[in-house]
């Protein structure tokens, strides 16, 4: 069994209390628009780690990440992405790949939106994980915490870490 924290668009501030509620995790995987290399170097010194690049990082963090992490996690085929869309609504990028050659577990970030979907259609099941960083329009930071055990997905929990308080910037 691996034990999983997802986090996206932290945009340069990585939320201490991060570390308590994936102490537990085995891995740590985010989503895109990390921000900063400070954020990036934490994340990789604390937990084996996996992610992407997303639009507002820069190239320091894009010679040290792909665009596209496509991988497999026990018996479960992973891709992950910063911008990829939703089921029904995928974007245009990820689009043949995801049709060709669909994972069982698509992660992504971007949107700032928290959403847990599953596809029908591609038999997969869609993570985003929101934002775990203040700037942009959500209003509380999130994360996302799951077991992947052999070929289950199991034992999702969405962390709330606070709503933003006026004056963050949006």
């Amino acid at each position: 069994m691996t034990r999983i924290g997802i986090l996206s668009d932290t945009h340069g501030l990585l939320d201490e209390r991060v570390f308590e509620h994936f102490a537990d995790c085995d891995e740590v995987w985010h989503c895109g628009d990390i921000g900063s290399l400070e954020v990036f170097n934490k994340l990789q010194a604390f937990k084996p780690f996996r992610g992407v690049w997303g639009n507002i990082d820069g190239y320091d963090i894009r010679t040290q990440l792909p665009q596209h992490n496509r991988f497999q996690c026990e018996g479960v085929k992973v891709w992950i992405t910063h911008i990829g869309g939703y089921p029904g609504n995928y974007d245009a990028l990820v689009r043949p790949g995801i049709f060709q050659q669909p994972p069982k577990l698509f992660v992504c970030g971007h949107s700032h939106i928290l959403k847990v979907k599953y596809d029908r259609t591609l038999d997969l099941l869609h993570i985003n994980p929101g934002a775990a960083g203040k700037q942009g329009f959500h209003t509380v930071q999130t994360l996302v915490r799951f077991e992947i055990d052999g070929e289950k997905i199991q034992n999702l929990a969405v962390i709330e870490l606070k709503p933003k308080e006026v004056g963050d910037k949006m």
